[in-house]
């Protein structure tokens, strides 16, 4: 099928949901009125664009009978003015939408938990993991995501783990890239002599699943409750607070003591604990769809060295698609979008050249 046979679906699909929406019924029916409304709401950029570049093509038909018929040399001067902006325009216009037909990932528009969890260095690590909670703080802020910190657990210095919940406008498909590992070379304050070290931390970016998507078998599911330990309180080794729930399945665990409430304490233990078994099946899927796509930026392997944050020359490199920046100050400010952007593109670029092969 080309992409005009494609486009023409498009429009004549919006076209019949637009129709299914003036039915003042619909209302009464909100399962359908949300899901015709959703549908339509994601066709009508291609619809829009597709518009715009028919009449792109009609109008530089217009221009050249002008230029074909017309003896006035100040209208056909315009007419060659408007016939090269137009004909300039179109090679963009058409890439627009070859973008626009690929293939939607289902799970972009998603909230999702991001763990940021301590690896190889020690105490810097975990000095960096608060530095990239921070980063990625500042980040949701411009995107208009909102983060709620689920779980933490603190260090000697900086943070072992933290667990986030992120909320917004396709969120998912702004964060997915960034699971793997991250690498930090720069000299630690506890250095006297001023050697560059690395350390390394994990991201791991979840998208939260529905009921429909997955439902968690309680039955799969041993609870167990114990007294909480380190910094809290007062309730802390004096009540059975903490809560570390274990999928038999998967052998997955969860422990969470950051509420005084044993009961918040599982809901938060078994809400991460969806997330991870989720992500697991996602990840599995994407792995085997990297692997059939070569090229494309993979959202699998949590053990993938994906980026290094260089301090001492101000370089952030990610390696899965050969990306330098020197302005590691400005990205450790929440800076991040050049990267994600740069990823995406990536990705698209691999996937139009999947279409054409």
């Amino acid at each position: 099928m080309s992409m005009y046979e494609k486009l023409d679906e498009v429009v004549e699909r919006y076209q019949r949901l637009t129709e299914k929406l003036a039915d003042p019924t619909i209302y009464d029916r909100q399962d359908e009125f949300r899901k015709v409304s959703g549908e339509r709401s994601s066709l009508e950029e291609v619809v829009q664009c597709y518009t715009e570049y028919k009449k792109a093509l009609q109008n530089i038909e217009d221009s050249k009978e002008i230029l074909k018929n017309e003896k006035d040399a100040d209208m056909r001067e315009m007419a060659k003015e408007e016939l090269d902006e137009l004909e300039g325009q179109i090679p963009e216009m058409e890439t627009r939408l070859k973008l626009l037909l690929l293939p939607k990932d289902p799970l972009d528009d998603k909230n999702v938990m991001m763990e940021i969890r301590a690896g190889a260095g020690g105490d810097e690590a975990s000095i960096f993991v608060g530095d990239m909670l921070r980063m990625y703080q500042y980040f949701f802020k411009t995107l208009g995501f909102k983060d709620e910190i689920i779980s933490i657990s603190q260090g000697d210095e900086g943070i072992k783990e933290v667990i986030l919940n992120v909320t917004g406008d396709k969120v998912y498909s702004k964060l997915k890239y960034e699971s793997g590992v991250h690498r930090v070379q720069r000299v630690p304050k506890t250095e006297s002599q001023g050697r560059v070290h690395t350390s390394t931390i994990t991201v791991a970016v979840m998208p939260e699943p529905t009921d429909v998507e997955f439902e968690l078998n309680m039955n799969d599911v041993r609870v167990d409750v114990f007294r909480a330990s380190g910094a809290g309180g007062q309730h802390v080794n004096t009540t059975d607070s903490a809560v570390r729930v274990t999928h038999i399945p998967t052998g997955i665990v969860v422990a969470n003591q950051d509420q005084k409430s044993q009961i918040k304490n599982k809901e938060r233990a078994l809400s991460i604990l969806r997330s991870r078994i989720f992500d697991q099946m996602v990840r599995e899927q994407k792995a085997q769809e990297a692997a059939e796509r070569k090229g494309l930026v993979g959202t699998g392997d949590r053990s993938e060295r994906i980026r290094t944050y260089n301090y001492p020359q101000g370089r952030l490199t990610d390696h899965r698609i050969g990306l330098t920046l020197y302005n590691l100050d400005k990205i450790m400010e929440g800076d991040l979008s050049p990267v994600t952007d740069a990823l995406i593109a990536h990705n698209q670029a691999e996937l139009l050249k999947g279409d054409e092969d």
